[in-house]
């Protein structure tokens, strides 16, 4: 059976980053806190038409315009991006990981994810910072058909045909490694991001997205299972808001604004996944044509189970929290990505924006 790809997880970001495109973008890149009435150097305060005037924003997605942005989407089209101060958010999407873009300076922020950020920063000396996550969870996940792999455990992947992305192969390696599991106990099958290598046998289990091949999978008829990163030793976090540090040294007001408006605007996908949902089927997305039943069930996964936790509860939306920094640090550790903590996160931005608007804290509605 053929999926559409549109809605598949075959993203750039989901990997390793392409070390020539680094390079090159590298080389190019050679060449106040207040509360009350907003002001030019402070967030807007809740229901206020911002004074500072920041211009436009380019934002990188990370794929393609699918309700993963829901809260994106319901940001530009209420308008919280124009009252924070933007005269126009670009939306520019992927697949991609955002470092070359970011670095060459096309890009002001871009959605990526811990590994991919990591990598770069890790490996390349890449002058990045991410100050925020979408995903308090990664989506990542072994598919499987029940009546076929059943993988359910790490244990279930011995003397299995998994089939591996190229740019997933070091993340998968860094499960195994995870949980103790050696690289010949199973055999590694190269496949795209079609999950009809799944569906038609000739994988036990597939690299795939929690919000999207597992959902798609289901959708077309088979009875799944799954074996989730985030809760089997890869607990790293993905679209993840990612600048330069020359940008917070430079532009940390600008980035205070947009991080704002996208509360706002995630707020809004988390209490309705359908208003975000209906906005990528049927404008930001139109082109696409995505399906309904997938995309509403791909808003609903991501916001009762990937964007929320205990931690936005208690401090708000993006939040990353010292153990879950810890975490995705031992996580990249795995996938062989040396880089600490204050090298990779930077999380003094947010705390700002919810110290000036505490009210953001309460999401939930």
């Amino acid at each position: 059976m053929a999926f559409n790809r549109i809605s598949s997880a075959g993203k750039a970001k989901r990997g390793a980053i392409a070390a020539a495109g680094l390079a090159a973008a590298l080389a190019l890149s050679a060449c106040s806190s207040g509360s009350g009435e907003p002001s030019a150097t402070s967030s807007p305060t809740d229901g206020a038409m911002a004074i500072a005037d920041y211009g436009e924003l380019n934002l990188q997605l990370s794929w393609i315009k699918n309700e993963e942005f829901s809260g994106e989407f319901l940001a530009d089209a209420n308008g919280y991006f124009t009252d924070a101060g933007f005269s126009s958010v670009n939306l520019t999407p992927g697949p991609t990981t955002g470092v070359a873009e970011l670095v060459s300076g096309s890009a002001d922020v871009a959605l990526s994810d811990a590994v991919s950020i990591g990598a770069a920063v890790g490996n390349e000396s890449a002058p990045l910072k991410i100050i925020g996550t979408t995903y308090q969870k990664n989506p990542f996940t072994i598919l499987s058909l029940a009546d076929g792999g059943n993988i359910l455990t790490p244990a279930d992947l011995k003397g299995k045909k998994i089939g591996v992305q190229d740019s997933n192969t070091a993340l998968f390696k860094a499960l195994l490694a995870a949980n103790g599991i050696g690289e010949d106990e199973l055999t590694i099958v190269p496949v795209q991001y079609d999950p009809a290598p799944l569906t038609n046998g000739e994988v036990d289990g597939f690299v795939a997205y929690l919000t999207n091949e597992a959902i798609t999978v289901k959708a077309a008829g088979f009875d799944t299972a799954n074996l989730p990163f985030a809760d089997n030793g890869l607990p790293f976090v993905a679209e993840t808001f990612t600048v330069t540090d020359d940008e917070i040294a430079n532009d940390r007001d600008k980035l205070k604004a947009f991080l704002y408006a996208e509360i706002k605007g995630w707020t809004d996908a988390v209490n309705d996944p359908a208003a975000g949902a209906t906005l990528a089927i049927e404008t930001y997305g139109v082109d696409l044509k995505l399906d309904p039943a997938n995309s509403n069930a791909g808003a609903v996964e991501q916001a009762e189970k990937l964007v929320v936790s205990d931690e936005t509860v208690a401090n708000g939306l993006f939040t990353i929290s010292d153990s879950l920094q810890d975490q995705t640090i031992a996580s990249l550790a795995g996938a062989g990505v040396t880089v600490t903590k204050d090298q990779l996160f930077d999380m003094s931005l947010l705390q700002e924006v919810y110290d000036e608007h505490p009210e953001l804290i309460g999401y939930a509605k």
